[in-house]
């Protein structure tokens, strides 16, 4: 399987890591944000015990100490978090890295960190989180892939299902998607047809 695949759910709790485990999602990504280091390392403990033995890649957010206590894998950092972090140590754990990027300076400082894949956003408006970017934009994604060559590029902000085809047109190698699973009406459906199972059109 590739990492991260081009289906990329991040949602905030274990309901859903177990969830989209058992619907077959190859990466997810774990984002419950302002936990203290015993409540980040315990969830982090017990999605990666959820995801234990599956075909999911659990992928950590922000909590970097945890993920390495834990025995995590997969790593994704914002550019806060990457400028806490430390590089030296997540690396010396195997850690794979991805790192959030929203303008120039900041895809500057994350290929310093050598990272295994570039995420853009947000790439449409998005209401789930408060930006202080503005929406990039399509033609966005082509000038960031360009310019990171191999490198996988994820999309992330906004994105819809119907989108798809769209972004990866534009030179997006994987779609990280928030909304579009967790606030829709038949979540599971809409993850089956981002996994191409669904016979149904877009």
């Amino acid at each position: 399987m590739p990492y991260p695949d081009r289906f990329y759910p991040v949602v905030d709790s274990l309901k859903w890591v177990e969830r989209l485990t058992k619907l077959g999602v190859g990466t997810i990504q774990l984002r419950a944000k302002d936990l203290n280091d015993a409540e980040a390392l315990q969830i982090v403990t017990d999605a990666l015990a959820i995801t234990k033995d599956t075909q999911a890649k659990l992928v950590v957010n922000d909590y970097w100490r945890a993920a390495i206590v834990a025995g995590a894998k997969y790593l994704h950092l914002g550019q806060e978090d990457l400028a806490d972090a430390d590089l030296k140590a997540i690396r010396e754990a195997g850690l794979f890295l991805g790192i959030s990027t929203h303008d120039d300076d900041e895809l500057a400082t994350a290929l310093e960190a050598k990272p295994d894949y570039v995420a853009l956003g947000p790439i449409f408006f998005t209401t789930l989180k408060s930006m202080r970017f503005e929406p990039q934009g399509v033609p966005k994604i082509t000038e960031w892939k360009q310019r990171i060559g191999s490198i996988p590029l994820v999309a992330i902000g906004g994105i819809k299902f119907e989108h798809a085809a769209e972004i990866f047109a534009a030179g997006a190698d994987s779609i990280a998607v928030v909304s579009d699973v967790t606030q829709n009406a038949d979540p599971d459906a809409r993850v089956r047809q981002w996994l191409g199972q669904s016979t149904e059109a877009a």
